[in-house]
């Protein structure tokens, strides 16, 4: 009687487990979600690096593009299915590594620089750098919390995109050091803002879900056709104004500063007679 009791407890144990043990493979089987995309961001910079080395760069420069958007929707669909972890978080830091940091470079390289020398796989080599500088301090930022409205710093997408958006609307190369040496600065200026502490617009704060005017679709249409009938102008304007609206909106900052400085000064003149006409 004892034996039949105690296997009756391990069925009923057992039994009871069972659902534990279906909801542990279901979330597994969700985390595979964004993993995948992780994967396919990795991939398409790893495919840039291969057409880069085989010198098809009007092939090799959209791969960025399509590693951009791929990078976009993991984090997306990881927080909306809650599928959000420490490995997901460390997994699409490598795998950006690779699409925005060897890949653009060695893009970069095998375009142009490659005409400069040891100056052009140095340049290379700052751009990875600087890359791998930014994510882990993003990293860092994000674990400490702060204002989601900017970047601390050019994104590594953004600037991963200045380089891919003019090798595809140039993609013939330079093979002359004396035209290659102004291509130094679509590697070396993102770079730099990279690890810097300029601050770039971030879209996270947007929210799809208020109401819109419909005009706003209009606008979203005529972007669409004008990225699919021009996207070799299209893509370099929109991967430059972005790089400059940063310097736009400092300057723009700045005179909205002094502009407020003469206004507080205006206000307490009137102050500063009462307490002397006092004192008097």
């Amino acid at each position: 009687m004892l034996d039949h009791s105690e296997g009756r407890l391990r069925f009923l144990r057992r039994a009871s487990d069972r659902p534990r043990r279906d909801r542990l493979r279901l979330r597994r089987g969700v985390y595979l979600l964004p993993s995948l995309l992780t994967m396919g961001n990795m991939f398409c910079g790893y495919a840039c690096v291969v057409y880069s080395m085989r010198g098809e760069f009007e092939t090799a420069a959209p791969f960025i593009g399509f590693a951009f958007i791929i990078d976009g929707l993991d984090g997306r669909i990881a927080r909306m299915t809650g599928t959000t972890s420490a490995f997901g978080v460390e997994f699409d830091s490598l795998a950006d590594i690779i699409s925005f940091g060897i890949a653009p470079a060695i893009l970069s390289f095998a375009w142009g620089l490659q005409s400069l020398g040891r100056l052009g796989w140095a340049a290379g080599f700052f751009f990875v750098a600087a890359a791998a500088m930014r994510l882990a301090r993003f990293n860092v930022q994000s674990a400490a919390g702060g204002d989601k409205r900017y970047f601390v710093g050019m994104p590594s997408p953004a600037a991963a995109a200045i380089p891919a958006a003019t090798v595809y609307a140039y993609p013939w190369g330079l093979y002359d050091y004396r035209a290659a040496l102004p291509a130094l600065a679509m590697v070396v200026v993102p770079a730099v803002l990279m690890v810097s502490t300029i601050r770039f617009r971030s879209f996270k704060t947007l929210d799809s879900q208020t109401r819109r005017p419909y005009t706003v679709l209009i606008f979203v249409a005529a972007a669409i056709m004008l990225i699919a009938t021009h996207p070799r102008f299209m893509l370099v304007a929109m991967a430059y104004s972005y790089l400059a609206s940063a310097f736009v909106g400092m300057a723009i900052t700045r005179f909205r500063h002094r502009g407020r400085l003469p206004a507080a000064d205006a206000e307490s003149e009137p102050v500063a007679d009462h307490r002397d006409s006092a004192a008097r």
